[in-house]
């Protein structure tokens, strides 16, 4: 039976672990990549790929990067182990990144958001696992310019078979064809761009998220995902620019604004868009 205080409770509690994962994969998946391809380059060149101990999600364990101190599992509590340690390496004193907890705590809200809304059902379990999806490519995407296919690949998907198996409002061929235009419009600004000006815009990962935003919410959508997105880069890239956060033939990466009107749309509606700028 639906509870409105312990679903969302529960969910939360559930979310701030998700969230501590979540870190791991946004600082080590781009690494993973980055040996991937370093593997299949030396692989091309008829070379053996240069010996490296395993690094993948799971293993090494944590440690500092300053000191290389394991991090035992009471110093990895979501949230208050931070607290606790002061935001600080126990060996070294090293500063630990605010990120960390606030990446666990927004995590945590917005499960808690989905189980409020949907309750622990097939329904909140699915937009939750978008909700963290869309995250942590917001967060890969800021520190690398990456929106890796490990993560936007299969969040498109998902949003396909949600919408199959009726776990979201969106009717299967609006999520089909959302997927495809929101993949097709992205591809031809982007060609338009490098025809008129010799240069890329942006990245494939781009095309992608928002053909997943397309799966999820369906193409009706579209439009209101890419004003807010839009907009609000624009705001940022300008406070950037003016604040010297920018330097000159720099790009901003536009992924983490996509990601931003999807959550925007989870919480409030793509309708919600359109009423802020009187459409």
């Amino acid at each position: 039976m639906f509870s409105p205080v312990l679903d969302p409770a529960v969910a939360g509690v559930f979310g701030l672990l998700v969230g501590s994962f979540l870190n791991v994969v946004i600082y080590r998946l781009p690494k993973m990549l980055e040996r991937q391809w370093a593997a299949d380059c030396a692989d091309l060149q008829g070379q053996e790929p240069a010996p490296a101990e395993p690094f993948n999600l799971v293993r090494p364990r944590s440690r500092c990067r300053q000191c290389g101190h394991l991090v035992r599992w009471y110093e990895n509590i979501p949230v208050l182990s931070w607290l606790v340690l002061r935001g600080r390496c126990s060996a070294c004193s090293a500063p630990i990144g605010l990120r960390y907890p606030l990446v666990e705590l927004s995590t945590a809200a917005l499960f808690a958001f989905c189980a409020w809304r949907w309750g622990i059902s097939p329904a909140g379990l699915a937009w939750a696992g978008f909700a963290a999806a869309l995250l942590a490519l917001a967060m890969i995407d800021w520190d690398t310019a990456l929106l890796p296919d490990d993560i936007t690949l299969p969040l498109l998907w998902a949003g396909i078979v949600a919408a199959a198996l009726r776990w979201t409002p969106t009717p299967l061929a609006d999520a089909v064809w959302g997927a495809v235009a929101g993949y097709l419009s992205l591809w031809l600004v982007y060609q338009g761009f490098k025809l008129a000006t010799g240069k890329e815009g942006m990245g494939y990962g781009d095309f992608k998220l928002f053909a997943a935003l397309g799966a999820w919410f369906g193409w009706q959508a579209l439009v209101p995902i890419i004003l807010m997105a839009s907009v609000i880069g624009a705001v940022v890239g300008i406070a950037l620019k003016v604040g010297g956060g920018l330097r000159e033939g720099r790009y901003m990466p536009f992924g983490p604004f996509l990601a931003g009107a999807g959550l925007w749309c989870l919480a409030f509606g793509p309708q919600s868009v359109l009423d802020a700028i009187g459409l």
